[in-house]
């Protein structure tokens, strides 16, 4: 039987430019979706009360869409940081989960802007491999505490979460010696879980 044929440096270089070309569009979409969003909202608000400031006091207010959209947000967050406003965010979200094909888009938005607010890096000690669901296959977690139980064998809290959602996974203890203690970032680590492993940081590995 003859040897399979190696692919040619072209087809090797057209694979890696469509791979870094996708692992691209993964980071810069959630980008540029938010930001349309942003540019939609100051328009919209430009277009209601730009009129209504001119009409009223003879001024051409520019940009008064960009600082009424940043007060909303704060009052947004601010409402919600309370036990009235977390009682109305839910009722909406009860609502908008009702409205059909809607919140499939809503739910899966919503997943993602709470894993970045979730997994604040500053909670996780480092990133580590851990022999999970079986033995020979690694998984990556997050350290979030060590103790030394009372035979003196140092344990380590290991949240494993799934992926691409992280904001839900598996909290488990093992032994120093049954995990890998890696240089991956934290940041890097979460980039890597939410792009279910398009993006990888190979040169911590």
């Amino acid at each position: 039987m003859s040897e399979p044929k190696k692919p040619s440096s072209l087809v090797l270089l057209v694979r890696k430019l469509r791979q870094q070309f996708l692992t691209g569009v993964i980071v810069a979409t959630p980008v540029g979706l938010t930001l349309l969003i942003f540019i939609w909202a100051f328009n919209a608000i430009d277009s209601i009360l730009r009129p209504i400031i001119r009409a009223t006091t003879g001024y051409d207010v520019a940009g008064i869409g960009f600082g009424v959209t940043i007060v909303l947000i704060y009052f947004a967050g601010l409402t919600a940081s309370n036990v009235i406003g977390k009682r109305l965010m839910d009722y909406t979200d009860s609502l908008l989960e009702k409205i059909p094909l809607f919140h499939q888009l809503y739910t899966s938005v919503k997943q993602i802007m709470e894993s970045f607010k979730t997994l604040d890096r500053s909670t996780f000690l480092q990133v580590a491999l851990a022999e999970f669901p079986r033995k020979g296959v690694r998984s990556i977690g997050f350290i979030t505490n060590e103790q030394v139980d009372g035979s003196g064998q140092k344990i380590i809290s290991l949240l494993i979460p799934t992926a691409p959602n992280p904001t839900t996974g598996f909290l488990i203890l093992a032994r120093e010696d049954e995990i890998i203690r890696t240089k991956i970032p934290v940041d890097e680590a979460i980039k890597m879980i939410v792009s279910a492993g398009r993006i990888m940081p190979v040169r911590h590995l």
